[in-house]
Order: C-alpha cells, then structure tokens, then sequence
C-alpha cells in the first residue's frame, strides 16, 4: 500500500565520517540504507531493521544508534560516523587487533556493530569487569561466536588501555 508521502524527497545535509553531504533522500528512507545505497558505506549492516541485532549501530551525534529505526532526513544537520569512519581515526584499531587476535568474529556480519558498541563501552566510565562487557554489548547478536570470544577481546582492550597485562 503506498500513500502520498512515498515520494516525497527532501534535502539533508549531514557530516559523515567527517565529510560534509548534501543529497535529496526520500522521506522514508532509513538512515542504514541511506549509508549504504547512497554513499556506499557497506559497512554497516542491515540485520533485523527492528533495532535489536545491533548489526547497524552507528554513532549520530556521539551517541550510539541503530540506524536501521533512524530515517535518513532524521541525521540532517548530524555528524554521522560509521565502522569507517571509527577505522579511518584509528579508534578501533586495537579493538579490530583483538578480535583477530581472539578469534571474535566468524563470519563478520555483526562485527561491524560488535566494534562500535565496545568503542562506545571503552570510552564510557563503566566498570571493566566481564560482567560490565557482558552486560553493555547485550544488545548486539552473534549467531557464530558465542559471545565468549568477543568479550575476550573487549576485555583485552580494556586492560591494554588501563597499562594492564593481558592474560
């Protein structure tokens, strides 16, 4: 069924990973599709576009979002950063590290989110205990690793940050 808002198109103008965008959208286009049909950001993924995999999460604003609920013309006027743009500033660099190094990822299709939502965690003030990880990486999926690997590896950061050894 369609209606007369499916072609309505708008202008946004949004900041992604640091570039500045211009372009006509349509109104009822998600912002995950938007990332990647428009500008050809695949690396973040569309999973359950319900907003409970996780495999979309993006940061708007600095704060974390699952860009499959989110509509592109929402992010005008927003800095948008993806799995890309956390890559290109180096953010993630010891987060991607420890995921190869601890086997957390499989088949890859959550890593994309899995990594922006520990960058998130690591910059937090939460405590860095398993159970904190546990707890703050709950709502992104992973059907391949069982979850124990990744928390390896968040944990493994958490402790390289704070000059701590690793096990």
């Amino acid at each position: 069924m369609t209606g007369p808002a499916d072609n309505v198109r708008l202008t946004i103008s949004l900041r992604v990973n640091g570039e500045l965008i211009e372009r006509e959208t349509p109104v009822r286009k998600n912002l995950v599709d938007f990332l990647r049909d428009d500008l050809g950001l695949t690396g973040t993924h569309v999973g359950c576009e319900h907003g409970v995999c996780g495999a979309c999460t993006i940061r708007v604003d600095g704060r974390s979002v699952r860009s499959c609920l989110m509509l592109a013309v929402q992010a005008d006027g927003c800095e948008v950063v993806t799995v890309e743009g956390l890559t290109a500033s180096g953010e993630i660099a010891d987060l991607q590290t420890a995921f190869v190094q601890r086997n957390a990822l499989q088949c890859g299709y959550c890593t994309p989110g899995m990594l922006a939502t520990a960058a998130d965690f690591l910059a937090s003030e939460r405590p860095r205990s398993r159970d904190a990880i546990r707890e703050f990486m709950s709502g992104n999926y992973c059907r391949c690793t069982g979850y124990q690997a990744i928390v390896d590896a968040i944990e493994d950061v958490a402790r390289a940050r704070a000059g701590q050894d690793t096990p």
